[in-house]
């Protein structure tokens, strides 16, 4: 009897243990977040796209859910970053514009973000990529501590680069240090004047290997003309044609590292924005030039990161989330043969506008989000936006994050809800208007409908403008006239959720 009351209460302590452990790991998965740069709606294979393939994002989009209604907050990098971040409207933050290598941090540190909610839920915080939220308080020693920054906003890692690949300074940055930094040879940055004896894209042509289009003219590296300019720090300069592979393995590192104990990864690849560098493996890959081969390439790059986290028995405890910082464009600055042999291929699929834009295809972006046995694949119609993670993620850890905007719609990123958001406010260049069910209201705004540098419509008119999405996505139907009564809602709450615009609008500056 006594052996079989200790066995009883054996199994019953292992019974605990088992149930307590399977409870523990279901109230903290890893989460990643892959977050492309520029890449559109029309640029997968899941969304329509035929003129290129990209079987590993249409694995995750077609084992999970595919979004067909999900939103950046902002139809540029840096505002759409702010807000996936901190779960805050970029248009709260007059800073939050498309900054210069120099810009100082624009989050304040006290501000809640996504690392710092889920390290007090017990998680190791990561990011890996670009980070282009500004750095320390607005001088930079390049060739010391670099803070605040990532590690401050909450991230236990940080491997990134400051801004984007077009602009200085072109180094790697670990955990606030230049990666690879000879002290004998200091970086010097400025964006206002040239170093003395420093070639430049405008003034030294013969020694380019890509011919810039607007705004990129400045220090060469790599044979590629850069926005800013830049001195010294040679030995810590990235190799272009390798961003990709190592950030890849920058990603698998930190994975393999901290397989163990739950982790968020921020995984900010570079493709497809310019300068487009693919790897020599991939040039070639498509019949799109460049920014064809870097979204193949990228393709194969997050596969190859979900074969990792396969490889290590943590795919099936695993949230991925995938998407991009706004819509596409296809000249930004360089010739790279990206108009030329675009052939059929329409990068923002059916929809109007792009980058720049505050018509659909500026905010409007792949959004997919797989968790393998957990997740029933289908597409989903719900209105969301990527501000949302923030709440969602602060419920899928088992906290509550209702001091910002962002909005709980776990249940729409697990596929067990189509209700996602009612109303949403959305950006470009400091420009807003409003999504609301099928709806989009875009108010008055002074000048050109289409930036020519970039043959982009960017949704300016001197009259309101209305569309019904589900009857027009491809918003060629202004119906502002013909339906007062739902302009007249539209603007009430669009009025009732911007307030008064104070702010003045700020010139587009495309570099």
């Amino acid at each position: 009897m006594k052996n079989l009351l200790l066995t009883t209460t054996c199994m019953a302590a292992v019974t605990a243990c088992t149930t307590s452990e399977k409870q523990a790991t279901e109230l903290n998965p890893n989460i990643v977040v892959i977050y492309l740069d520029d890449l559109g709606y029309g640029d997968v294979s899941a969304y329509g796209a035929t003129q290129l393939k990209t079987p590993n994002m249409d694995a995750l989009a077609n084992g999970g859910v595919r979004f067909t209604d999900a939103h950046a907050t902002s139809a540029t990098c840096t505002p759409s970053r702010f807000g996936l971040l901190t779960g805050v409207y970029p248009w709260r933050n007059k800073d939050a514009n498309i900054l210069p290598g120099t810009a100082p941090l624009i989050i304040d540190t006290a501000q809640v973000t996504i690392p710092k909610m889920l390290k007090k839920q017990g998680y190791h915080t990561g990011i890996v990529g670009k980070w282009h939220l500004g750095l320390g308080t607005g001088v930079v020693d390049w060739n010391g501590h670099i803070a605040p920054g990532p590690n401050e906003m909450g991230f236990d890692d940080a491997y990134i680069m400051a801004a984007t690949q077009d602009r200085v300074p072109t180094v790697y940055i670990d955990n606030g240090y230049v990666d690879n930094l000879d002290p004998n040879d200091p970086i010097e940055i400025s964006y206002q004047h040239n170093f003395e004896g420093e070639p430049t894209g405008k003034d030294n042509p013969e020694l380019l290997t890509m011919k810039w289009h607007h705004g990129h003219n400045n220090s060469i590296v790599n044979g590629v003309p850069r926005i800013g300019f830049m001195k010294g720090g040679e030995a810590a300069k990235w190799s272009d044609v390798d961003m990709a592979d190592h950030f890849l393995i920058k990603a698998q590192e930190y994975v393999r590292k901290h397989k163990d104990e739950p982790f968020f990864l921020y995984y900010a690849m570079q493709q497809p924005h310019v300068p487009r560098t693919p790897h020599p493996r991939f040039v070639g890959s498509t019949t799109m030039g460049p920014r064809g081969d870097v979204i193949v390439e990228a393709d194969w790059c997050i596969g190859e990161f979900v074969k990792t986290l396969e490889e290590e028995g943590l795919l099936e405890n695993t949230l991925i989330v995938l998407s991009s910082d706004n819509g596409p464009v296809i000249n930004d600055g360089y010739y790279d043969d990206a108009v030329e042999k675009l052939g059929s291929h329409t990068p923002s699929g059916p929809l109007r506008g792009g980058k720049y834009s505050l018509f659909e295809a500026g905010t409007r972006v792949p959004f997919i989000t797989y968790w393998k046995g957990k997740i029933t694949p289908q597409v989903s119609d719900a209105l969301l936006c990527q501000m949302d993670l923030l709440a969602s993620l602060a419920s899928l850890a088992g906290t509550e994050e209702k001091t910002t905007d962002s909005q709980d719609l776990l249940p729409v990123l697990l596929g067990e809800s189509a209700a996602g958001r009612e109303e949403l406010v959305l950006e470009a260049t400091s420009r807003t208007a409003l999504r609301k069910g099928d709806w989009l209201m875009i108010p008055p705004y002074k000048g050109p409908a289409k930036i020519k540098s970039v043959n982009i419509e960017i949704g300016n008119s001197k009259d309101f403008q209305l569309y019904n999405l589900k009857d027009d996505l491809g918003q060629q139907q202004n119906l502002a006239q013909e339906q007062p009564e739902k302009l007249e809602e539209m603007i009430k709450t669009y009025s009732a959720l911007r307030g008064v615009e104070k702010s003045k609008i700020q010139p587009i500056e495309l570099k």
